[in-house]
């Protein structure tokens, strides 16, 4: 069983002994120990991307941000690890990968005392513009994942040369973003499921069941949670919920509506209920996300 996430939300970092990462920056802005030495590549700055890089992690290894700024990009090479989803820790295995979105707590961490070999894309994003992600991209997905360990291992390479080749950089950088963004993509594999969600999002004031995605969708109860676990890595249930939340973050941070209204715009009639909610979700209530 996944173990419940701690309540303490505050930043961490926890790399274990005997902990090996390779870095690519965008810049000198990020001065924390672990990125200082990191060579500067300016180019990923075209992608709105922080940093890329390759880990392994020992046992007790632990990240945590509480309000990430900027999609995390995550693939499993070795190995396996837990990661922070929808307030809940998954295991992420070998050959999948796992995408975050950003102003949502990111979290990380080996599993037991187990070794797990990952590579990342850290993007920096505001809110004024479009995220990496769409509110149907895949959560936990296999793949293949060696051309994203290849391009970073191939950017950090031609950095590390004495008079680094632009044209080479370019290469790299375009190779990282491009495997990105066609994982972010979302699954066309079942129009049906495409035409449920867009459903929810335009009226996410309903109250919906399984039973109205069903008829939406005209699937089984049992098919209809088998392609959303496939396509989205969720449950029906949890993919409206996510959607709610994502909207009452857009309305939190774009608007001076109060929390009351907010609750009632995504749903829920009972601020408290929907206070609850966000919190489980997001690591804290919406007065405090909102400060």
């Amino acid at each position: 069983m996944a173990k419940k996430p701690q309540k303490e939300t505050d930043d961490r970092e926890i790399f274990g002994k005997g902990t090996r990462l390779e870095v690519v920056r965008a810049d000198h802005s990020d001065d924390r120990s672990w990125l200082s030495d990191a060579p500067v590549c300016p180019s990923l700055h075209t992608h709105h991307i922080a940093h890329v890089g390759r880990m392994w992690a020992s046992a007790s290894f632990e990240v945590l941000r509480s309000d990430a700024s900027g999609t995390f990009v995550l693939v499993v090479l070795e190995g396996e690890g837990e990661t922070l989803i929808d307030g809940e820790w998954r295991t992420v295995k070998a050959n999948e990968i796992c995408l975050l979105p950003a102003f949502v707590p990111t979290a990380i961490r080996t599993k037991g005392e187990k070794k797990w070999y990952f590579a990342w894309v850290r993007y920096e994003e505001s809110r004024e513009v479009s995220p990496v992600l769409s509110s149907n991209s895949p959560v936990i997905h296999k793949g293949t994942v060696q051309p994203l360990n290849f391009s970073i291992a191939g950017l950090a390479a031609e950095m590390e040369r004495d008079e680094p080749e632009p044209s080479a950089i370019h290469h790299w950088v375009e190779l990282i973003h491009g495997f990105v963004a066609r994982a972010a993509r979302p699954f066309q594999g079942d129009d049906r499921l495409w035409r449920v969600w867009k459903e929810v999002e335009g009226d996410l004031e309903r109250n919906w069941s399984l039973k109205d995605l069903e008829e939406i969708g005209h699937l089984g109860k049992e098919h209809l949670r088998r392609l959303s676990q496939q396509q989205l890595g969720r449950s029906p249930m949890q993919q409206i919920t996510y959607l709610r939340m994502r909207h009452a973050l857009t309305l939190l941070t774009t608007t001076e509506l109060k929390v009351e209204t907010v609750a009632l715009a995504v749903g829920y009639e009972n601020p408290f209920t929907f206070s609850n909610a966000f919190k489980r979700w997001l690591g804290k209530r919406p007065s405090e996300y909102r400060e």
